[in-house]
């Protein structure tokens, strides 16, 4: 092989590979999926019995009270750095806590006069349909459980009052710092709860064999052929007369073998 051959080649083997495009949806996962692996799990523990809080400097000890005024609220506890700006932050909970910490926090904002730094706390929903019961039932379901999504602007002050929330075990982030979403992130999370139509919840799979339960195919076994989770139907492959006919229904109308 030439010197010119050889020269082309391995300029080839060192040329960089360019980087995949990332889509916000898959961004947003990997974002959450860090948050689980590098910082604290959300606990299904008794937070009675288990929460310690982050303690206030001596002389801190009204911080909790509500008729404090807001130019007392200092704290040398995790410093934060200035002029981080106004974004949305994520924190964790105790697991089946994060109605409770929404209301809380959102008492304290009031209480403790930080509308100028903590601006909103949202539990990301979303609606779904499910099966109770024979009928469908409409009702909200946490897209994050144990997570909950503060918008703030995060100094010393808005940390503590944030963190020392009932039942919060902590900010998703490097050690005491908390790292904000990113807008393309956030934005994701928008769509799902801003939603107006409730998707189905479904227990089925394509392939999966189930027993019509009503209509005139009661009793008849088939395989899931196909599922329409906006409409809340499925097709099932029944066999009639030696053949396979695909047969409409409801989810309501068919159950697990």
């Amino acid at each position: 092989m030439s010197d010119d051959t050889q020269q082309t080649t391995t300029s080839e083997q060192d040329a960089p590979v360019p980087e995949a495009q990332t889509s916000p949806e898959a961004a947003l996962e990997e974002t959450m999926q860090e948050a689980v692996e590098t910082a604290e799990e959300p606990s299904t523990e008794d937070p009675s019995e288990t929460e310690e809080k982050t303690e206030a400097p001596a002389g801190e000890a009204g911080l909790l009270d509500p008729h404090l005024k807001k130019t007392s609220l200092k704290t040398s506890i995790g410093k934060q750095a200035k002029n981080t700006g106004r974004n949305w932050y994520v924190i964790h909970t105790y697991s089946g806590y994060e109605d409770a910490v929404e209301k809380a926090l959102r008492q304290r904002i009031e209480s403790l006069n930080m509308h100028d730094l903590i601006f909103d706390v949202i539990v990301p929903k979303e609606s779904t349909i499910t099966i109770k019961k024979g009928e469908h039932v409409t009702e909200k379901k946490r897209l994050f459980p144990g997570y909950v999504l503060v918008e703030m602007i995060v100094t010393d002050e808005s940390w503590y009052v944030v963190r020392n929330t009932p039942n919060v075990t902590g900010f998703v982030g490097s050690g005491t710092i908390p790292v904000p979403i990113r807008p393309e992130e956030f934005d994701v999370i928008q769509k799902h709860i801003k939603k107006e139509e409730p998707k189905f919840k479904i227990n089925f799979s394509v392939g999966e064999q189930v027993i019509i339960s009503d209509g005139p195919f009661k009793n008849y076994e088939g395989l899931i052929d196909t599922i329409d989770e906006k409409k809340g139907k499925l097709k099932v492959l029944v066999t009639i007369f030696g053949r396979e006919t695909p047969v409409e229904l409801d989810f309501v109308q068919v159950k697990k073998k």
